[in-house]
Order: structure tokens, then C-alpha cells, then sequence
């Protein structure tokens, strides 16, 4: 899986293939287990973490609970948050980045492994035990990170791209001026040269800051902030644009991305870099395996790009780049046609919806009685107790309902008795007591 997805960049005229970023599970459980920081309370020895370890992290055993999930970012993609404790203790354990490298290089590609950032990293774990500050653990990861970036290096990498999303959040003072600290020791002790990667939203506010830094390069993120370019329009290194969208599943205008980035071809040269606006994890994998869908949604097929498309799109912006828009007209007049498709599409833009809404009367989007009367109808109806309680999400997968779902697949259980399997359980959670309640 891996040597196909790494030729797919490489046919598409990648100069850099990704890796490191390959996982079994997720990204930043992988982070966990290379720097040691694995929650101590499953016993296992992260130097020596077997697979089946590995997935017990993820999934939980007969005696320890999964690592708690939650969303990356403003993304549907959930990581498993790492969990520190006061007394935390860090250990380098690059093996599984350094396999990637070496698989990647023996198949002669030149590659760019990409790792999450330690000020990111310690953002989004959670502090566990005694009351403490994680940040007060940044001082003992660094020299970890500082480990595992030469290890990657030693390698024969080029280019290590480190992410820092969290620099599109609003992070505490402290946070953000650790950021020098941090890459100056990188710069003073990691033999490569390393690209800052930010995305999800504009890191203008720290321009000056990353600007400063002592790195080869920065990427930011030009879909979800195209304003924040004009705030790095003197960076004087490398500058990664993500224009082609890595969170969404839809084909890119391309002349108006070429619009964008032929400016700043003519003003880096060289020092212009072109990438998608994040990882693509984020979207499903080929377009053309969608066979139901083209023959029978035509229109809406041509609006979509999905991972293997994007790469196409961005080969395709490069090319533009390097021998003129005439070299891929083909390409850009197919974009162009697909994005006014979908622009004038009556699949979308509906003058009657439009008519109907112009013709709303004024007093349409208000409450037809006060809250105070609305409240006394609600309690009357729904005789909720003070604090009512429901579900925020699935239920949990249980191995009773594993087993009926099983035997419902294999013809062993009738539709009727599936059925009647599963609202027994929606019963048995859907439970009542006196001082709460649980509503499904």
C-alpha cells in the first residue's frame, strides 16, 4: 500500500514523496509511541511495543480503557489524545519513521518525511494525574525531538517537514514565544533542513515570529486563509502554498489557482513551493472506483476530485508553472468547465428556493409567542427532570451486538430478530431513574 501510494506521487512529478506520515491506526498515537509517551498505565514498554500492543492502545484491553479520542482540529478525522503526566518521561523511538524512509529511498524516491511538532504535540494531549501545566514538559521533549529529526536525517533526507497547526489557534502567550526557543535548538542540533507546515487557518497574527525563525521554509494554508499571503509577501526562504483544498472532495478551478501562484512563481522562482492546502487523509481515495455514481449522477461526477485527482490537479499547476498554461490547456479548459458546471447548475442554485426565500414576510424567522410561554408548553409536554441527559453520539459496540450483526450477515438471523436484537439494547440503555434520565 504504502510503494503504491508513493508512486502515485511520483508519477504525478512530485519532487518531494511524503512519508512518515503512514499509520496503522492514527498519526499522533504513532507520535506517542516514537517519543515514548505512550500512557504508562497499560504496562507495555514503548521501545519494544508490539502490534498487537499498539492496537490495544487504540481499542482498549480486558484491563485498560482505549485512549480517549477526539476531533483533529475542526475536522471529522479523530486522533487519540495523548495523555501526560507531571512525571512523563520521553524516549526516542524512530523506528517506524525511519522504515518508511528507507522502504521509500531503496524504491529511488526522494522523499520528505513529516512529523507533528512537539508545541502542537503537547497541545493537544491532556494533562492526567496531579494538577500540572504540560507545557512544563516542553523542556524534556525537545531533546527527544532533537533525537528522533537527526535519525530521520541520517537517513539522507534533505527536507523534514515538521507540522504546527496549533499556530492557528489561540494559544497562551508562553505557547507561542516557546516557538523560537524551540527552533532555535532545532536549527542549532538537527542536521536538516526543516519546513514549518501550519494549516486549518491563517497564522498572520505570527507572521513576524515565523518569519524570524531559523528554517528553511514555512507552508501555510491558502484555501482556508488566502488573505494571510500578503503578511508573508517579503518572506525571504521557501514558501509552501497549499492550494489545492485537502479537506473536501471537490475539483479545484485551477485557472484561478494559477491566477494565485503565477505571481509568486515570477517573484520566488525556485523558492516557491506548491502542495495541497494539508494532508489528504482527509478525503477519500479515487474517484474512479465511483462507477454507480458517474453513470448515474454525470454532472455531479466531473465537480469531484478525490485523493489520487488532487495529486493530478496539482501535477497539472506545476507543469502551468514550469512551461506555460498552453502546455495543460487540456487539463485547464476541463477544470474550467467543470467549475461553471457547477456554478450554474441547477442541481444547486434553484430560482424557485431563491424566489421563495425574497418572498419570506418579515415576521416568518420570529417566535410566534415569548420564551416565557414556550418554556411552560415544553415542561407540560416533554415532563423532563432539572437535568435531563442524552447521547452525543453512538452507542458502544458491544460483543452482543457484534455477534447479531455477524449472524444477521451470514443468514443465521432473521431481519425480524436483528431488529428485535437491537431495540432490546436501545432499551436497556434508554433507562430511567429518580434523579435522571436518559432520552433516545
Amino acid at each position: 500500500m504504502r510503494e503504491i501510494n508513493w508512486q502515485h506521487q511520483a508519477n504525478a512529478n512530485a519532487d518531494f514523496v511524503a512519508v512518515a506520515d503512514f499509520t496503522f491506526y492514527d498519526h499522533i498515537l504513532d507520535l506517542q509511541v516514537a517519543t515514548g509517551a505512550i500512557p504508562t498505565r497499560f504496562g507495555f514498554d514503548s521501545q519494544n511495543l508490539t502490534l498487537d500492543q499498539y492496537f490495544q492502545l487504540a481499542r482498549g484491553n480486558k484491563t485498560q480503557f482505549a485512549i480517549e479520542m477526539t476531533k483533529w482540529f475542526d475536522t471529522n478525522y479523530h486522533y487519540l489524545v495523548p495523555e501526560f503526566h507531571k512525571d512523563t518521561q520521553f524516549k526516542a523511538n524512530p523506528a517506524h519513521y525511519v522504515q518508511q524512509i528507507r522502504e521509500a529511498k531503496a524504491l529511488g524516491h526522494n522523499v520528505k518525511p513529516t512529523i507533528v511538532g512537539p508545541l502542537t504535540f503537547l497541545w493537544l494531549g491532556k494533562e492526567k494525574g496531579a494538577a500540572f501545566n504540560r507545557f512544563d514538559l516542553l523542556n524534556k521533549l525537545v531533546p527527544v525531538y532533537v533525537d528522533i529529526l537527526n535519525a530521520l536525517s541520517s537517513e539522507g533526507v534533505e527536507y523534514i517537514q515538521i507540522d504546527e497547526p496549533a499556530l492557528t489557534l489561540d494559544l497562551p502567550a508562553e505557547w507561542v514565544a516557546a516557538y523560537k526557543e524551540v527552533y532555535a535548538t532545532f536549527a542549532a542540533q538537527v542536521n536538516a533542513k526543516l519546513l514549518l507546515a501550519t494549516y486549518f487557518g491563517s497564522v498572520s497574527e505570527h507572521a513576524d515570529l515565523l518569519k524570524a525563525l531559523p528554517i528553511a521554509g514555512l507552508h501555510i494554508d491558502l484555501v482556508r486563509a488566502p488573505e494571510q499571503l500578503s503578511a508573508f509577501a517579503d518572506y525571504d526562504k521557501i514558501l509552501s502554498v497549499g492550494v489545492i483544498d485537502g479537506r473536501n472532495i471537490w475539483r479545484a478551478n485551477l485557472n484561478q489557482v494559477l491566477d494565485v501562484v503565477e505571481p509568486l512563481k515570477a517573484k520566488l522562482g525556485e523558492r516557491l513551493w506548491i502542495a495541497p492546502s494539508c494532508s489528504l487523509l482527509h478525503t477519500p481515495y479515487d474517484l474512479a472506483v465511483e462507477i454507480q455514481l458517474q453513470a448515474n449522477k454525470p454532472e455531479l461526477y466531473q465537480w469531484l476530485a478525490f485523493t489520487l485527482q488532487k495529486i493530478q490537479e496539482l501535477r497539472v499547476i506545476k507543469t502551468a508553472l514550469e512551461q506555460g498554461r498552453e502546455a495543460v490547456q487540456a487539463e485547464l479548459d476541463a477544470s474550467q468547465a467543470a467549475a461553471d458546471a457547477r456554478k450554474n447548475s441547477r442541481e444547486i442554485h434553484r430560482t424557485c428556493v431563491a424566489e421563495r426565500l425574497a418572498n419570506l414576510p418579515k415576521n416568518a424567522v420570529q417566535r410566534k409567542s415569548p420564551f416565557a410561554e414556550r418554556i411552560k408548553l415544553q415542561n407540560a409536554w416533554l415532563n423532563l427532570p432539572l437535568l435531563p441527559t442524552t447521547n452525543i453520539g453512538s452507542f458502544p459496540q458491544t460483543t452482543e451486538i457484534r455477534h447479531a450483526r455477524a449472524a444477521f450477515k451470514k443468514g443465521d438471523l432473521s431481519l425480524a430478530d436483528y431488529e428485535a436484537a437491537m431495540k432490546k439494547k436501545l432499551n436497556s440503555w434508554c433507562v430511567s431513574k429518580k434523579n435522571w434520565i436518559w432520552t433516545c
